[in-house]
């Protein structure tokens, strides 16, 4: 029980809550099986209320590489709305400013390059920043005035996913119309449709690979006014957070199931999963034991950089390897069996 949990996180749950649900889950399983061990819970980085996707649960000795998680680089979808800015940057606040101008296609795509690469961002109001002392949400709540800072942020890629055309709706869609339903898909079908390039755009559907430290809610509304409007964010979802994805993301159903059949071992992927771009390091028993203790061990000659050591099978420690010496970065309190070496 030394692992990963990947949870597609529901929308309107705090990361804190889903940390407490896998905390419930493990708790479930272990009255059921009738275990007494305990086992430390953490994640690898925050997501909004609103937002859904990929949130990574570290258990036991995986939640001292939960840092290494918030230092990650993310990817997530997003659309903004434009025309209405909120006091929160997305659909849970009040609206603050608006605007009756929206964007061309065009428009919306030339502008994206402006925000791709190295930019300068000033986080929301409405985040967990902390201004002399205080929470800078506390103090928005409060409806003092926060200054938030410029911070250097790398937005590695930003492309568009689908736009909404500001179109009139079809009048002969009608209520009690014979032909309702037909007429009501031929008007969804064309009001969704990727519009042309020089049509307006209410809606806007991005894909952004940004580094650690980047609020896509800040990111939608410096676009929105880099296009002479006002916008925020009515949809996120993160689909990666470091080497992890979807595609090994579970429902917080999925995880209950699996607590009352004592089988949530099975859906956990293995501590090193986070290190998979890690190179292995072989160490001896002897070694093992010098690295377990935080000794320096003298004398090597493998590339300068991080290792993952290994003591058979069992990780031993995340170590640095630099001018023939390797160190400890985070150690696993993970003793092998002799079958594991």
């Amino acid at each position: 029980m030394h692992g990963w949990i990947i949870l597609d996180k529901p929308h309107g749950l705090g990361s804190t809550q889903a940390v407490s649900a896998v905390k419930r889950a493990l708790r479930t399983q272990r009255e059921l099986l009738g275990g007494t061990e305990k086992w430390k819970v953490g994640h690898g980085g925050t997501l909004d209320p609103l937002a859904t996707g990929v949130l990574p649960i570290a258990i036991g000795e995986a939640t001292k590489l939960a840092g290494r998680m918030l230092d990650s680089d993310k990817i997530y979808d997003f659309t903004i709305k434009f025309g209405e800015q909120t006091d929160t940057l997305d659909l849970e606040g009040k609206v603050i400013a608006q605007n009756d101008h929206c964007p061309t296609l065009a428009n919306v795509q030339a502008v994206l390059p402006r925000f791709t690469g190295p930019i300068d961002q000033a986080p929301p109001a409405y985040s967990a920043i902390l201004i002399d002392g205080q929470r800078a949400y506390d103090l928005a709540r409060k409806g003092e005035a926060v200054e938030m800072k410029l911070r250097s942020v790398n937005i590695i890629d930003l492309a568009m996913l689908k736009a909404k055309a500001l179109r009139h709706q079809d009048s002969s869609a009608q209520l009690g119309d014979s032909g309702f339903d037909a007429a009501l898909q031929s008007l969804i079908e064309h009001r969704y449709a990727q519009p042309g390039k020089h049509e307006r755009v209410c809606e806007v559907t991005l894909r952004a690979h940004v580094s650690k430290g980047t609020y896509i809610r800040s990111l939608a509304r410096d676009i929105a006014l880099a296009l002479g409007t006002v916008g925020h964010v009515t949809m996120l979802r993160r689909i990666k957070a470091g080497r992890f994805t979807l595609e090994t993301a579970i429902s917080l159903d999925k995880l209950d199931e699996a607590a009352m059949g004592g089988t949530i071992g099975g859906l956990m992927l293995p501590l090193t999963a986070g290190l998979d771009d890690i190179p292995a390091l072989a160490v001896s028993p002897d070694e093992a034991l010098a690295l377990r203790q935080g000794k320096v061990l003298s004398g090597s000659d493998i590339a300068t950089g991080l290792h993952l050591a290994f003591d058979g099978v069992i990780p031993v420690a995340l170590v640095e390897a630099q001018d023939g010496d390797i160190r400890v970065v985070r150690g696993f309190n993970l003793m092998p069996k002799e079958e594991d070496r």
